[in-house]
This record gives C-alpha cells, structure tokens and sequence, in this order.
C-alpha cells in the first residue's frame, strides 16, 4: 500500500501528487492523507473518474482517505 502524505498542501497539489502515485503504482491502493474538505473532495473526485473505489474518515479534522483500484 503507497501513502501520499499531502497535509499542509493546498489545492491542486494533493490532486496532483495523487494522481502521481496513480500513475506509478496503477494497481496498489493508496492512503491519502488530507487536511482540508476541499482536498478531499477534489481526491475523491479524481480518485472515482480513474475507477477506484473511495473509502473515507476523519479523524481529529483530518482526513484519511483509502482509495482501491477496480478489480481488486
């Protein structure tokens, strides 16, 4: 499982650094880990354009988000 660590970053970094580790590791699901609801909406959103099924859950106003690739 890959981890994508983008606290402290605003918007479009998280989506960018996501969407970098989609490309590199296609079939692994990934933990990413957010500060901010618009990150994780716009995570989301790309993460379920690619096909990945997320899974979401806030802990002390962060968020963890588990994203899974289709087929696994």
């Amino acid at each position: 499982m890959t981890e994508v660590d983008v606290r402290g970053y605003s918007c479009p970094i998280p989506v960018v650094k996501t969407k970098k580790a989609m490309d590199e590791n296609p079939e692994e699901t990934l933990t990413v880990l957010l500060e901010t609801q618009v990150s994780r909406e716009n995570v989301s959103r790309l993460a379920e354009s690619r096909g990945y099924a997320v899974e979401a859950e806030e802990i002390s106003g962060e968020f963890r988000l588990t994203l899974t690739p289709s087929g696994k």
